[in-house]
């Protein structure tokens, strides 16, 4: 016995090494690509660019308590804490509601930039609770058109929505001053 897992260990060994091998062999293109000059004003190497592609994943109405807290000038700015009371979310795998008790931490920067970290929790329709850290940019473009994106932790137990803690998520978003709510829209990176 102890002979036979010695053998199914260098095998293992084996496979690993075969497989880092073709790898290896097949990022050699890329590699020799990447030694050739590069184009002025380009990146730094001739790699093909692939830019990401996304895939909706859901929409939440996020509804916030107009009794936001003024927390204070701090080193980056003047602080806010708008607390979550609750919404909706709904996409093409998964729905549900938001639950109260999260909140939206606000810094404005002394340029005028908005930075927003929301920590909420929401609920699949299954019964599945979903934690949501959405971590957002709110300024001008050089347009002058909104710029609003966001990038998103979504943690989910093992199970169905397992899916969620294997993707990059992005996100934009509509936030109207005066208004109950926001609505968020979010992406997966494929």
């Amino acid at each position: 016995m102890h002979d036979s897992v010695k053998s199914e260990g260098a095998l293992a060994r084996r496979s690993l090494l075969g497989g880092l091998g073709a790898l290896v062999a097949l990022s050699g293109e890329s590699a020799a690509r990447a030694e050739e000059p590069a184009p002025a004003g380009g990146p730094l190497s001739n790699v093909p660019i692939v830019l990401p592609k996304t895939e909706f994943a859901y929409e939440a109405k996020v509804e916030l308590d107009q009794g936001f807290l003024k927390i204070g000038k701090g080193p980056l700015g003047e602080r806010t804490l708008v607390p979550i009371t609750g919404g909706k979310f709904a996409g093409p795998k998964i729905q549900g509601t938001v639950l109260s008790g999260g909140a939206d931490r606000q810094l404005v920067r002394e340029d005028g930039a908005l930075l927003l970290n929301a920590l909420y929790e929401m609920k699949t329709d299954d019964g599945a609770i979903l934690t949501v850290n959405n971590r957002a940019l709110v300024t001008k473009g050089a347009d002058g058109s909104p710029y609003a994106f966001s990038q998103m932790d979504i943690i989910a137990p093992v199970g169905p929505h397992d899916w969620l803690n294997h993707r990059v998520f992005v996100g934009n978003f509509v936030f109207q001053p005066g208004k109950p709510w926001v609505l968020i829209r979010a992406y997966s990176l494929i």
